[in-house]
């Protein structure tokens, strides 16, 4: 197994190395890159390449895995109190989100493949959800400990709309090239904010 660099220059090449995976994933997809194009984009021998990865997957693990923690910290919306104002929280959430979708696109875009075909990353991108709606729940009980839903359990709700917003950012903005009207990211914020705000809240936010 390759060795993480410690030197500088060890840690550029890497940098590098992501880098040119990244474009390597938007332009073919995860299916069809290949460790060949990998290195030719980030201008090294593949030998050179292997020293640092051992294959395109874990290439991509590590590109995923940044781009993960970076989603996540942009959906938390830390400047806004659920308890008082939860339209406002669940909107910065949202709109975080999208943004730091609609920006890591070409990414997402290979993710979501990728974890049709390899079972690792279909639990990456299960544990990914999973985390989302660990934290919506607990941000919600701990705000309103009494509060309960009429006719149907609160992670599935939460569960129903986590996928709500992750599948519309891959329909509005994974492939935005097919759409002839591009989704603006506040709408697209305000839309699913309006459907969170309904279904814990009973009406939809003004």
């Amino acid at each position: 197994m390759p060795a993480v660099p410690t030197t500088p220059k060890g840690l550029r090449t890497r940098e590098q190395i992501l880098a040119a995976s990244r474009r390597v994933f938007a332009r073919s997809g995860f299916v069809n890159a290949r460790m060949s194009d990998v290195a030719a984009e980030a201008g090294l021998s593949l030998g050179g390449l292997y020293r640092y990865f051992t294959n395109k997957e874990s290439v991509f693990a590590e590109l995923i895995a940044d781009v993960h923690d970076e989603l996540y910290r942009a959906s938390s919306a830390p400047d806004h109190d659920f308890a008082t104002d939860p339209r406002s929280a669940l909107f910065a959430a949202n709109r975080g989100y999208l943004q730091h979708y609609y920006d890591n696109r070409d990414v997402m875009r290979a993710f979501i493949e990728s974890s049709t075909v390899e079972p690792r990353f279909r639990t990456i991108w299960w544990q990914m959800r999973d985390r989302h709606v660990d934290r919506f729940l607990h941000v919600l009980t701990t705000a309103y400990p009494d509060h309960e839903l009429e006719q149907t359990d609160a992670r599935l709700a939460a569960e129903a709309m986590a996928c709500l917003v992750e599948h519309s950012a891959y329909v509005w903005f994974a492939h935005d090239e097919m759409r002839d009207d591009k989704v603006d990211v506040d709408d697209a914020a305000t839309t699913v904010t309006q459907a969170w705000h309904r279904t814990f809240f009973g009406t939809a936010p003004r």
